[in-house]
């Protein structure tokens, strides 16, 4: 098994990594990348080499491990200098499962994983005005500890002879990786190691060079080194870890780097983020299956009233840097903007957020967030648009052609043809030139619709539909009223409905075989309910009695063998339950169609059919529940509902409202 496959069965077989097996992956996997991907550099300093090392590695330097092979020493004078020399090689991290409290599909994220190294403990010696110091640092993984006698000869090194054995033994042993007094030496102040500190021009960094002791002289400890620096006006950035690892091992006569300045940061400047997309994209979706609607391009983003579309995010204060000598450095804060107010918008109480003032097209434009109430489509509806969904009016310059929607919350107003498309609004909806349905076109509007002719449609409308030209072969429903006036006002074929009055020039023809009917008296939309439910209550009804005859032959069954086998009196109970909810699933609708005839019953509007000019033989003309087929041809004509039947009399005007445009037009 290779490393990443046995990483991966310990990753996938636990939910947390067991430490030793972790640790014997780690160990060979940061053996396989030493010898793989390392590399040496030089460099006049250590974050130097560093960085270059993270260069050639194509690493962020976090992800850098090294090893310094020699101390490098830059120094103003040629003859001391000397280069940091470092062998770097990738740390390694490892992707692990953290698992929500909540029981949310775990998620994977990396985790930074130290290289876990066996190291040997360590044992260095001090030597100060209290006297001899040793201090031991333990083992690291499976290294080896520090014994006695490597203490002791670290001693002799260090030619001290005076030596508390005891105290020795007592510092191997506890390995506390402090220093601790063992012995004493012939102190001379004379020969004690020195210190020196030099600061650079800008006061942001401070180096320090150490010198040597003599041979009864005294170590720099650290201390000394932090009191050194702190007299010396270095307060600021010191680097106490790397001045605590120069202590054990010193590095006499180069300038080292002991304390590094806080450079300011300069306050970000304010800026905008916007609930919305700024540029105008295309945004296509995948239905089901994966496949994409390409007359669906949600290029529109449309925007309810009091809807948050921007929020600014005030520039942020800039933070002060400090020299190492503490001198605080200036920053500067951030730019502040203000907030791009266009039309149709306001600010929040926050004084932050931008609202919309309305519902329609939120849009960007000369830098400013404006609201749109009316959206213009220039040109014809196609795939070039998309379908249209606006919470606002939508203008269309040109046509609306096949397959194609438009939907809106306020008017639409189409300057062409509507083809065999898709129109609804919640106001009033206007075609300038006619409606081509083409057998599959079906226009809805909340309230009226104004056309110049309709053929072969499907027509919704919550008041009037009111035509200049002609009505053909089309199926249209009017609370209100069905008009058709103008020099070629025909209707010609299909079924017209409405509460009030049907009135056109010409009402059917001599010379077509297509059924004409108009029907008046009623709400087109509760008839509509109410044949629905008839239609539901008779298909239920016989399904009950499907359900009576299978129930009936089991009983019989039944009572011949005086038994059923199992399966078949389970069917019979399950029968039974069904007739049961069945039969008050019927008495419940035979309550709302009893209510829904109520309803029409007591309508006060009678209703009636007019032809200004001339109605034909062929049409059929139903009254509230009266119907009479047209034998004759009447001209001037108004039919209406007199002791229950329809008769015939002098035409009447439409009523004055059709005569009136749609609201906001002419």
């Amino acid at each position: 098994m290779n490393q990443y496959a046995e990483y991966q069965h310990v990753k996938h077989t636990t939910n947390t990594i067991d430490f030793i097996q972790l640790q014997e992956i780690m160990k060979k996997q940061l053996a396989r990348d030493r010898e793989i991907r390392s590399i040496e550099t030089e460099a006049p300093t250590l974050e130097a080499a560093i960085s270059e090392a993270s260069n050639l590695l194509n690493l962020p330097v976090w992800r850098v491990e090294y090893e310094i092979i020699e101390q490098g020493f830059p120094s103003l004078l040629k003859v001391w200098e000397k280069k940091w020399k470092i062998r770097a090689y990738p740390k390694h991290v490892i992707t692990k499962n953290i698992h929500s409290l909540a029981g949310i599909d775990s998620q994977e994220v990396e985790t930074e994983v130290e290289a876990i190294k066996d190291k040997d403990g360590e044992v260095f010696v001090q030597l100060s005005v209290e006297g001899v110091l040793l201090k031991v640092i333990p083992p690291v993984g499976n290294g080896k500890a520090v014994t006695e006698s490597q203490a002791l000869q670290a001693l002799q090194e260090r030619q001290i002879t005076d030596i508390n054995t005891k105290a020795v033994k007592m510092a191997v042993k506890e390995a506390g990786s402090k220093y601790v007094n063992v012995g004493s030496f012939d102190h001379k102040f004379m020969e004690d190691a020195a210190l020196s500190v030099s600061i650079s021009e800008d006061e942001m960094r401070a180096y320090i060079v150490l010198t040597p002791p003599g041979p009864r002289g005294s170590d720099i400890s650290f201390d000394t080194m932090i009191n050194f620096l702190k007299s010396n006006r270095v307060t600021t950035g010191i680097r106490e870890e790397f001045l605590s690892h120069l202590a054990d091992r010193p590095s006499y006569r180069q300038q080292l780097l002991a304390a590094e300045g806080i450079q300011p940061e300069n306050g970000k400047a304010a800026y905008m983020e916007y609930d919305f997309q700024t540029n105008q994209k295309i945004r296509l979706h995948e239905g089901q299956g994966g496949q994409v609607n390409f007359k669906d391009l949600n290029i529109i983003q449309n925007v309810i009233e009091n809807q948050p579309l921007a929020k600014k995010i005030p520039a942020s204060a800039g933070i002060q840097g400090r020299t190492v000598t503490g001198k605080y450095l200036e920053s500067k804060e951030g730019v502040d903007i203000e907030i791009p107010l266009g039309k149709n918008v306001h600010l929040a109480k926050d004084g932050l957020t931008v609202l919309s003032d309305m519902n329609g097209q939120v849009i960007l434009t000369g830098g400013k967030i404006n609201v749109e109430p009316v959206y213009t489509v220039q040109g014809n509806v196609n795939l070039k648009t998309g379908n249209i969904v606006f919470l606002g009016t939508v203008v269309v310059t040109g046509s609306v052609e096949d397959g194609f929607s438009v939907k809106a919350s306020g008017n639409i107003e189409v300057n062409g043809t509507v083809e065999r498309a898709k129109l609804e609004a919640e106001g009033d909806i206007i075609v300038q030139q006619g409606i081509v349905g083409k057998g599959g076109g079906f226009i809805k509007a909340g309230r009226s619709l104004w056309a110049r002719f309709i053929e072969n449609c499907t027509v919704e409308a919550g008041n009037m539909v009111i035509v200049t030209d002609s009505i053909m072969n089309s199926q249209i429903d009017a609370t209100m009223r069905i008009v058709c006036q103008g020099k070629r006002a025909h209707i010609v074929g299909g079924q017209l409905r409405a509460r009030e009055e049907i009135c056109a020039l010409n009402i059917g023809s001599s010379i077509s075989t297509t059924d004409t009917i108009c029907q008046v008296g009623y709400d087109p939309s509760v008839k509509s309910q109410l044949d629905s439910l008839l239609y539901k209550k008779a298909k239920i009804e016989k399904e009950v009695t499907d359900i009576q005859l299978n129930l009936q032959s089991l009983i019989n069954i039944k009572k011949q063998r005086k038994k059923l086998p199992e399966d078949k009196e389970q069917l019979l109970q399950e029968l039974a339950g069904k007739r049961k909810d069945i039969i008050s699933e019927i008495q419940k609708l035979e309550e709302e169609i009893a209510n829904i005839q109520e309803i029409l019953q007591n309508l006060k509007v009678t209703g009636r059919v007019s032809a200004s000019n001339k109605i034909y033989p062929g049409v059929k003309v139903t009254i509230r529940d009266v119907t009479q087929d047209i034998r004759d041809e009447y001209k001037s004509v108004t039919f209406t509902l007199e002791n229950g039947l329809i008769r015939a009399g002098k035409y009447e005007e439409p009523d004055e409202s059709v005569k009136k445009g749609p609201d906001g037009y002419e």
